[in-house]
């Protein structure tokens, strides 16, 4: 088992198997408490099920100093609980992270959990958000053009349409974050899995990028110019887009323009997440 914590100064700290932090054990791989919302109407017997919505996951770390003062020192520095953090979590090669705070330590006992060279410690984690997330994955779907006619060079009308399936691992639907790169005119993404749809009712120019996240929260549409500036714009969506979300399986991910697109027009990333890993 190998935990790496790194807070929001970007200090890090490692606990394996080997000095000097060594993991002596860690809860909160898959332990989520689950809140079932139901509802109830006059004269029903039982519930009718609404939703079921995961609760914060608390984690719990104890490990072992084997070291001084100095090692312990750093522990109590990169663990400081006025910092936010994240844990990674390398299993077989695959790494996971989860964000963090800091609910309770570190904590180091006395009596016969200290000595000159080795010291028990445990934190106590908070993921406020509880699902684990694997390494972000990015999409650029292949350029599949609608028609061209026979003329001479290259010259296409109608709609330009990029096409691709993306096939979502995880256990719960996934925000994105989607750029558009210019040139391009009203350009429009949609999961055609669920109906939903991103369109931009503008021109992008030349070296000009619209980056787009659908991550509840954090909702954005920054529009970014030829000088690398960049401006908030949620007015140029289309009244009726949504800040939609992979689905858990097949998705059908189709990018529009009304204007020649390339394979480079268009990006979208995500990341899988899991319940429990």
């Amino acid at each position: 088992m190998i935990l790496r914590y790194t807070n929001s100064k970007g200090d890090s700290i490692t606990f394996s198997h080997q000095r000097p932090y060594i993991v002596s054990q860690f809860t909160g791989f898959a332990d989520s408490q689950v809140n079932v919302q139901r509802q109830k109407a006059p004269y029903q017997d039982g519930y009718t099920w609404i939703d079921s919505l995961l609760e914060e996951k608390p984690m719990s770390l104890t490990f072992t100093i084997m070291g001084g003062e100095q090692e312990r020192r750093f522990a109590s520095h990169v663990l400081n609980p006025k910092l936010r953090g994240q844990i990674e979590y390398n299993s077989n090669n695959k790494l996971y992270s989860i964000d963090v705070e800091i609910e309770s330590g570190p904590l180091f006992p006395s009596g016969d959990d200290r000595g000159p060279f080795h010291q028990l410690g445990v934190v106590e984690f908070l993921a406020l958000n509880p699902f684990w997330r694997s390494k972000p994955e990015e999409q650029m779907p292949t350029f599949e053009p609608l028609f061209e006619f026979p003329f001479e060079g290259e010259f296409q009308m109608g709609i330009s349409r990029i096409q691709r399936v993306i096939q979502y691992e995880g256990d719960v639907p996934t925000p994105v974050q989607i750029e558009f790169y210019g040139p391009a005119t009203n350009p429009k993404v949609e999961n055609v899995t669920t109906g939903e749809y991103i369109k931009v009712n503008q021109t992008l120019g030349e070296n000009e990028v619209m980056k787009i996240d659908t991550t509840s929260g954090q909702k954005s549409v920054v529009f970014v110019d030829e000088n690398g500036d960049e401006h908030n714009m949620f007015h140029w969506l289309d009244l009726d887009s949504t800040f939609f979300q992979l689905q858990i399986g097949e998705n059908e991910i189709e990018y529009t323009a009304d204007s020649s697109v390339e394979e480079t027009d268009f990006v979208i990333n995500y990341e899988n997440r899991f319940i429990g890993i």
